[in-house]
């Protein structure tokens, strides 16, 4: 008979269970959504960034911008990209003909959400078997995994940003 774990042993081999589960399932996510992408001929960082316009609604650059984590100048290739591929629009603000919102193409984005029609109908499927505390606890979950991204993306990007300082020079006679 196996001895127990001690407890601090069994939680941190239940942490690394529970890491190892959203990494594969992170993996695969990310491997979806380049199946999709390729079908519809986009890059998947593109296809994410159409999601979370799905999701947010019209909005500007710097708001995309804001919701993923990347800069403004990378968010205008992607729409620009997006754009040409019939996915999005740019709609200039009647109020203001300064600010532009990027909206979605209503009609190209459901041929795009048939092609995950499967994965939410299983995934709902999944989700009723829980409580609604448990819901509760998968979405405090999931949206602090969502800001602690956010942090991270933002903290890579700004140590990648910084400039390097220049290597020393050896000394005379080393």
């Amino acid at each position: 008979m196996k001895p127990a774990l001690s407890r601090p042993k069994a939680r941190a081999a239940l942490m690394e269970e529970l890491e190892h589960a959203v990494r594969k399932s992170s993996a695969l996510g990310v491997i979806f959504g380049q199946t999709v992408a390729n079908r519809v001929g986009v890059s998947s960082s593109d296809l994410e960034c159409l999601d979370f316009l799905n999701i947010e609604g019209r909005v500007t650059a710097g708001r995309l911008a804001e919701l993923t984590g990347l800069t403004t100048g990378a968010i205008t290739g992607v729409v620009d990209r997006m754009e040409k591929a019939g996915l999005v629009r740019r709609e200039r603000d009647e109020s203001d003909r300064r600010k532009v919102f990027i909206a979605i193409v209503p009609e190209a984005v459901a041929k795009i959400g048939r092609l995950y029609e499967p994965l939410q109908k299983a995934v709902t499927r999944d989700w009723e078997g829980y409580t609604d505390a448990e819901l509760k606890l998968l979405l405090r979950f999931m949206t602090q995994g969502y800001n602690t991204m956010l942090g991270v993306i933002d903290d890579l990007s700004t140590s990648l940003e910084k400039p390097k300082g220049k290597p020393r020079k050896p000394a005379r006679g080393s």
